[in-house]
């Protein structure tokens, strides 16, 4: 089962399978794994004990990594207690900067997490745009409304633009956007973040999952 898998030069941490949307672009829908990694759909989601024993050994195979990051087959802050922790084990047993790429829902599901646990934990966070406005958010990134209590609909993209407001008080905060939307809503994206104060990257949708970050 993998937990940890390297890709870019980089460690990728895959702690679950939930996630609170079905984006358009998903790449759990063009295969199994990134890159020649193995499977990243889990046999069951990792304890804490797995999770630090498989990141003791992976570390000591790969000295060399400086990066950890967030993204794995599923959305991180579904298991937002486990998060914090492995979060908190990397930073005592390494000197790894942390990235957590996020769709910034986590406060729609996990409704009193305070942002603030990050500081000091998280060096970066990216976060999923996707779309201009929430009408075209919602039929991109798709939010579950049987994950995400009430009419998704209405607060899903606010929430997140409110999630990265909140980031960008603690750490290093980005936008990204796949390029499955118009060249017209990339640019319409590309003001929002910069209203924001929040740079933006597009990222191509890539259908052989050889170049995912």
């Amino acid at each position: 089962m993998t937990i940890f898998y390297k890709f870019g030069g980089k460690m990728y941490i895959n702690i679950t399978n939930g996630c609170m949307c079905d984006c358009v672009f998903c790449i759990r829908k063009n295969g199994d794994s990134i890159e020649d990694n193995e499977s990243l759909w889990l046999e069951h989601e990792p304890g804490y004990e797995e999770i630090c024993g498989a990141f003791d050994k992976f570390i000591s195979e790969n000295s060399e990594i400086t990066e950890a990051v967030f993204c794995g087959y599923g959305e991180p802050t579904v298991r937002i207690d486990m998060l914090l922790k492995t979060a908190e084990y990397i930073k005592t047993h390494s000197r790894l900067k942390i990235r957590l790429n996020t769709n910034g829902l986590v406060r729609l599901v996990h409704k009193d997490f305070d942002v603030m646990k990050f500081k000091g934990l998280i060096d970066a966070v990216s976060i999923s745009l996707n779309a201009p406005n929430a009408k075209r958010y919602n039929e991109v990134t798709r939010p579950k409304k049987e994950v995400i209590s009430g009419n998704a609909e209405e607060y899903a993209f606010n929430e997140m633009l409110k999630f990265a407001e909140d980031m960008k008080k603690i750490c290093d905060t980005s936008f990204t956007v796949v390029d499955v939307i118009t060249p017209r809503e990339i640019e319409e994206c590309r003001k929002l973040a910069e209203s924001m104060g929040i740079p933006l990257r597009v990222r191509a949708y890539v259908t052989d999952n050889k170049s995912y970050t």
